[in-house]
């Protein structure tokens, strides 16, 4: 497995720090909670999706784009990191921004991430939720083509096999710092959404014998089908990697019961995972993500799901940046 015969542009402030959260542990009275800080990557304010983009960027340009397209929810935390890559590297972005929540607020709609995007220089035009979006931006790449540019499409979340090469290698960096530092983890919680993130986590894992079990926390589809996504694209990972069939179905676990109403639209649980990692450890959680991912650990260790004396990594995937667009949920 060489991730270095893969096209790649350094983006990330890598490797993101592993801390203790010693309040947050003792507020919960179970496990000590450990939290690895892709938050911390440094690409306009930071994110999971910025380890993707090192390797889609990169295709990209070995493609010779002159322009990058991808669509999202409208506070897509993808979406603003896609448009801050393009611009470091001198690439247009467009972006298709999908109506999820069917909100009216104006910060929602333009605060957040949406300011962020177009601040970065990226064009957006806005569409209603349930299309398939991934097939429209081939659409509009061919409005593109046809006015002589160079288009490269990235799927929503840079979740294909190209991005999940990032989390493959997240992976190996992650068991590193583990070994490197003595610090022996019995669970790794991530949110997991368009698949990606979980996947090349699972891959990565998985090839290096890690024996290190991971759980994603869903924040849109329901479990089978988080799991059935989770699995293919792992799977698809490996192969490219030159390893197939090295990915075990029971390898790949959702948890999908902290969706609430939908994607996009945060629950109390949601809520309260943001005030109490910012109460007790002063980290900000994003509302879509990343505090969904919080609020499943918060309520597996109050369920005695994760026990005293086990360590439980939790990955902060970033996106804080859209708390600006909530600000009706926190009046």
């Amino acid at each position: 497995m060489k991730l270095s015969h893969f096209p790649r542009v350094r983006l990330a402030h890598l490797p993101t720090a592993i801390e203790h959260l010693p309040r947050l542990s003792a507020h919960l009275g179970g496990p000590e909670i450990w939290i690895k800080r892709d938050d911390c990557t440094g690409l306009s304010t930071g994110g999971n999706k910025t380890r993707k983009l090192e390797f889609l960027m990169a295709e990209a340009g070995v493609a010779g784009a002159d322009i990058v397209l991808t669509q999202g929810a409208t506070q897509s935390n993808h979406a603003r990191q896609t448009a801050a890559a393009a611009a470091k590297l001198g690439m247009d972005c467009h972006i298709l921004l999908e109506d999820r929540t069917g909100s009216n607020d104006i910060n929602y709609n333009q605060n957040g991430n949406v300011l962020l995007d177009h601040l970065h220089g990226a064009s957006t035009e806005k569409r209603p939720s349930g299309g398939d979006l991934n097939a429209e931006l081939e659409v509009v790449a061919e409005d593109f083509r046809a006015k002589g540019r160079k288009p490269y499409c990235i799927p929503g979340g840079g979740s294909n096999t190209t991005g999940a090469l990032g989390y493959v290698n997240a992976a190996l960096e992650t068991v590193t710092q583990l070994n490197d530092s003595g610090l022996d983890i019995d669970h790794f919680v991530t949110a997991t959404g368009s698949a990606g993130t979980q996947s090349g986590l699972i891959c990565g894992l998985q090839l290096i014998n890690a024996h290190l079990p991971l759980l994603g926390i869903g924040v849109r589809a329901p479990q089978a089908k988080q799991e059935e996504n989770v699995y293919n694209l792992a799977c698809a990972t490996a192969e490219r990697l030159g390893v197939a069939g090295g990915v075990p179905r029971a390898s790949v676990v959702a948890n999908c019961d902290y969706i609430g109403e939908g994607y996009g639209l945060p629950a109390p649980s949601t809520l309260e995972a943001i005030d109490i990692f910012a109460r007790y450890e002063g980290i900000l959680l994003d509302p879509v993500y990343s505090a969904k991912g919080g609020a499943g650990l918060i309520d597996l260790v109050r369920q005695k799901h994760f026990r005293k004396g086990q360590n439980i990594l939790f990955l902060h995937t970033g996106g804080a940046i859209a708390l600006t667009g909530y600000l009706n949920y926190f009046q």
